[in-house]
């Protein structure tokens, strides 16, 4: 019998044939029994004896009752429920009489044939004739055939049945839907469990999958699994792992063609497959399993992707006590997604292992010709020279002619000058090989080279020394200590391009650093800090943590203040602070006075002589004119200061000094008056650049480039005439 509730899904039939009574019945007759069938009504205590028994949180407990007053009161010689699911597109019988079967009978049906057989209005249900042949099936399934049909009055048992349902019924379906809601609950915490597992195995790909298959057996019920994963440069799908075993314990491997059999079909499609017979499936190989000894009844094929494609396929054969079902699918389409997401990160975490392994070796390699002996520190610290160059602490020195091996000698004198050494306590020995390990860490370029970085150091000193910065209170002497650090390390490792060049080839350091600016800065920052933490070079670590932590800030702010696009960042703060007057106490002027300082040291080669900053011009577009030749190679048109044939060297120069640099230098001035001999010896060179303008214009015509002008003997004659006659 129906109890037809207001919706269609979770309906429940009872076989009315199973009755005692069938008869088909004259008028008369059936007159007559439709009036004694008015007086043969349910027991309300029977009722309400039911309905307060019904307490079970799961359905087949409540089936079990239900079928026995159901047998009770129809005289039935079986009773069952046939739950029809319309989600599942199926038919299931949980509970036979009282009882509880082991394995639910389950037959897929459509949601049409669903809909079709809630929708009978008049009693040809009564017949199983017009049941829906599945029906029909598992009904045949369940009764054994041999049994014989009593007979009793139908219309009386459809009363009663029908006013049962009242009662009952909807206690029935929400305690299903609760059940279902437990499911989902169970199902959502054992997904998280797996998500938690998976996660902890990124690190071996082979753990990872054995964790996989394990985890899916588990979660369907399955007694055997297998994992392809796709090889898309030979286009096969190659199983790793069996049943939890790894080729490696078992010294084999399988592959299939990425288009062949279930594995192959299902990685094609893309679509879960459910074969609840394998021997009777076209795509199912049986010589695997004549080959193992294994039978294979129903297999659950799902794929496995990452965010854009198919990356593998796993295999789950047999489920235990029954086959595969609809849940069983929408459990591995959720696995799949932890699957393909745990791989994929095992994969790039694997990536990324082999790249910090090929760093290492790199590195170890770099080291190893980068090393600096213990005798290399040891000559340094006992060198016999004086170091004792006349005007070594005048603006007007240029170090540029100081021999080049004795640079790091120099550079030491530096921080015992300043006493950096004694008010910090630092090793001599160490920063020797700091030093050294810097001077390795330059290029041999024609201008950003070690030299570059010890006159940058060496006006860092002048500063610190001649405007007495710390004596005066304007920094700190941990500030000046990173001054002078930050001035030798600025522009280590630099690879003579500029910071767009960088990003247009889409450098590594571009990927690295482009998202926050200051490509090259950010790079020689980290070089430094790599440097400091090479063995026997730190240090700065005699420094408390809370000086070192704030030398390292202070090293951070210093090397990115070298970047011209953050001078013109804080320019006019720079100015406003310069014009209202510097507050020693005012963080803000504090920081804006070292990047002034640092910009100032690395512009510091415009403020020496004509000739000095003449052959500093002759190394700059040198290193400018390589990477206008390397940007026309990659098919770029260069900037006219960096392309050979179109630069104008004494425009270009005089833009610079005129709107750059001059300009900084003033602002410095500002605030030590004696600064004003350098602004005076950039407005010199200002003036030579402007008179070399008529002799570039002469030489160029004879077919020479501005370049081969700057570096010709004709344009030093000429200056220096010309020198002579204005009186310089």
């Amino acid at each position: 019998g129906w109890n037809m509730s207001d919706s269609k899904e979770n309906k429940l039939f009872i076989p009315p044939q199973y009755c005692k009574k069938t008869p088909v019945y004259d008028e008369e007759v059936y007159k007559e029994e439709v009036q004694l069938s008015k007086l043969d009504v349910l027991d309300p205590a029977k009722i309400l004896y039911l309905c307060e028994n019904l307490t079970d949180r799961t359905t087949k407990p409540l089936e079990v009752k239900i079928n026995k007053f159901l047998k009770s009161e129809s005289e039935a010689s079986m009773v069952f429920l046939i739950n029809l699911l319309s989600v599942s597109e199926e038919a299931r019988v949980q509970v036979v009489m009282d009882r509880i079967l082991d394995s639910n009978i389950n037959i897929p049906l459509s949601e049409e044939a669903i809909i079709a057989i809630v929708e009978y209005k008049d009693n040809s249900l009564k017949c199983t004739d017009n049941l829906d042949p599945k029906i029909q099936g598992l009904i045949n399934e369940i009764v054994p055939k041999e049994s014989d049909v009593i007979i009793i009055p139908v219309l009386a048992m459809e009363r009663k049945v029908d006013e049962a349902f009242k009662y009952f019924l909807t206690l029935l379906l929400n305690t299903r839907e609760c059940e279902e809601e437990r499911r989902l609950k169970k199902q959502c915490q054992s997904l998280l469990s797996v998500a938690r597992k998976l996660f902890s195995h990124l690190g071996d790909l082979s753990d990872l999958l054995k964790e996989i298959m394990s985890e899916a057996r588990r979660l369907t019920n399955a007694e055997r699994c297998s994992l392809f994963l796709l090889d898309p440069d030979h286009m096969h799908l190659v199983a790793k792992v069996f049943d939890g075993v790894s080729p490696a314990e078992k010294q084999t491997e399988v592959r299939i063609a990425k288009d062949q059999g279930i594995a192959g079909h299902v990685a094609a499609t893309g679509q879960i497959l459910n074969i609840k017979n394998a021997y009777k499936h076209p795509l199912f190989y049986k010589g695997m399993d004549e080959a193992t000894g294994f039978h294979t009844r129903n297999i659950l094929c799902f794929p496995i992707r990452d965010e854009d494609n198919i990356v593998g396929v796993a295999q789950l054969c047999n489920k235990i006590n029954g086959h595969f079902d609809y849940f069983d699918e929408q459990v591995a389409n959720a696995f799949s997604i932890y699957c393909g997401i745990s791989i994929m990160h095992s994969l790039v975490y694997k990536g990324i292992q082999d790249a910090q392994a090929r760093s290492k070796l790199s590195n170890e390699l770099m080291m190893y010709h980068m090393k600096v002996s213990d005798q290399d520190v040891a000559d340094v610290l006992s060198c016999s020279c004086s170091h004792a160059e006349p005007n070594f602490s005048s603006f007007a020195f240029a170090p540029r002619k100081i021999i080049h091996r004795e640079i790091p000698c120099y550079i030491l004198k530096i921080f015992e000058e300043l006493k950096l050494i004694e008010s910090f306590r630092i090793k001599k020995e160490t920063l020797a090989r700091f030093i050294l390990y810097v001077k390795k860490g330059y290029r041999d370029l024609p201008y950003h080279n070690w030299l570059h970085a010890f006159c940058v150091a060496h006006f860092a000193y002048l500063c610190l020394k001649n405007f007495k910065l710390v004596e005066n209170g304007y920094i700190t002497k941990l500030e000046a200590l990173a001054y002078v650090v930050s001035a030798l390390c600025h522009d280590i490792d630099h690879r003579g391009t500029t910071n767009s060049f960088q990003q247009q080839s889409n450098s590594v350091l571009a990927s690295l650093y482009s998202s926050e600016g200051s490509v090259m800065e950010r790079h020689h920052l980290s070089q430094t800090i790599c440097t400091l933490n090479t063995e026997g070079c730190n240090f700065l670590d005699s420094l408390n943590r809370e000086d070192y932590i704030k030398c390292l800030d202070l090293i951070k702010d210093m090397i990115l203040a070298t970047d011209l696009a953050t001078h013109y960042n804080i320019h006019s703060r720079q100015l406003a602070m310069a014009e209202q007057g510097y507050t020693k106490t005012n963080p803000e002027h504090r920081y804006y006075l070292c990047s002034l300082l640092m910009t100032c040291a690395d512009l510091s080669d415009q403020t020496k002589d004509w000739a000095e900053t003449k052959r500093v011009a002759q190394l700059i577009y040198s290193e400018f004119f390589a990477q206008g030749d390397l940007e026309k190679k990659m098919g770029k048109e260069p900037t006219n200061m960096m392309d050979r044939e179109k630069a104008s060297i004494p425009d270009h120069q005089l833009e610079f000094l005129k709107e750059c640099c001059i300009c900084i230098f003033k602002i410095l001035a500002m605030i030590f008056p004696s600064a004003n001999v350098l602004v005076d010896a950039i407005s010199r060179n200002i003036i030579c650049w402007e008179a070399s303008k008529v002799i570039f214009d002469k030489l160029c015509v004879e077919d020479k480039t501005s370049y081969e002008v700057l570096i010709s003997d004709e344009l030093e004659e000429e200056i220096q005439a010309t020198l002579k006659t204005i009186c310089i």
